[in-house]
């Protein structure tokens, strides 16, 4: 039997992703830096934007899908007078337009339209799949498919600054559900100002409880290595059920976590009466998700390992 390579440690890195390379690149460096065993992301970034990625280690990744649904927030800079194929800076001009007839005070008109409940069209430079391929793909090729409209929410979006002139500058702050499209966002704008509108600047400030103030960039990360060793960088480490916020916790007993554990499902006293429960022992160690049955009974969904029987595990901090 082979042996793994890498450490076994679990815990989120909450990673401030440069401009230029991509979130598998990043991944990859964090990976190498704590030299661990497994390790994952969700919420892509692209490689002309920056800010929060999370970084799920090890058993962390059984629940990094949980931070999909959650919330985002951006600080984004748009071009008016202008527009791209792909809605950012790094796609084909094809339109330009006198923006310097804009006034500042229109703006605000604009972005009261799109605060709330509205319907976006997924832009083709996405990784949005069409019949087995990613709309990218087919992007590249010059094919353009028909996309339906989806709901998102704009729970925030301000006006934090502007340029004028013919190619105007335009800087928003944003808060707004899972699949929203900031490009999109950028070329509605754009469209209902009558000059085109593209990204030139994107920063992720927060996904779900993950926020830029706890961020670490990877030029830190290498200085820690150096410095201080696994040990440094270990004390970076949040939780692993950090991701899991939203969901009730419930703490159960030894006798009941061993059973979880085994795979049994087990009557807690005072559960919530359904869905989905965050289970940890009565001295906060988190053992992982459950879920509610119709009897009552708490069935174990995923489940994290002893982690007092796993060698070279480490002590996270809260």
């Amino acid at each position: 039997m082979s042996k793994r390579k890498g450490r076994l440690i679990n815990g989120v890195l909450v990673l401030d992703k440069p401009i230029g390379i991509s979130s598998n690149t990043a991944l990859q460096e964090v990976k190498r830096l704590f030299f661990a065993a497994k390790a994952g992301h969700t919420g892509s970034l692209d490689p002309n934007a920056c800010g929060v990625l999370p970084i799920f280690i090890g058993q962390a990744t059984k629940f990094s899908q949980y931070l999909l649904n959650s919330d985002k927030v951006y600080e984004a800079t748009i071009v008016l007078g202008c527009s791209t194929a792909t809605g950012d800076s790094e796609g084909e001009v094809i339109q330009k337009r006198d923006a310097s007839g804009i006034a500042e005070d229109s703006i605000e008109k604009v972005l009261c339209k799109l605060r709330g409940e509205i319907e976006q069209i997924p832009p083709m430079y996405s990784a949005i799949k069409h019949k087995g391929r990613r709309l990218y793909q087919l992007a590249r090729q010059g094919k353009d498919v028909n996309r339906k409209p989806r709901s998102v929410k704009i729970f925030t979006l301000e006006q934090r600054g502007f340029k004028s002139g013919k190619k105007a500058e335009l800087d928003i702050y944003l808060v707004c559900s899972k699949g929203t499209y900031v490009r999109s966002l950028a070329e509605e704008i754009g469209t209902i100002l009558g000059v085109g509108g593209y990204v030139s600047a994107l920063r992720r400030l927060g996904a779900g409880p993950y926020i830029i103030e706890n961020s670490v960039c990877l030029n830190t990360l290498r200085d820690i290595k150096t410095a201080g060793g696994f040990s440094e960088l270990d004390s970076l480490l949040l939780p692993m059920d950090t991701a899991l916020s939203i969901i009730p916790k419930l703490l159960v007993s030894d006798d009941v976590g061993y059973f979880l554990r085994q795979g049994q499902s087990v009557l807690v006293p005072n559960a919530p009466c359904n869905g989905m429960v965050r289970l940890a022992l009565k001295n906060d160690e988190f053992l992982g998700l459950g879920e509610v049955l119709k009897d009552g009974r708490i069935a174990p969904r995923k489940i994290v390992l002893d982690t007092s029987s796993t060698e070279a595990s480490v002590s996270l901090r809260g």
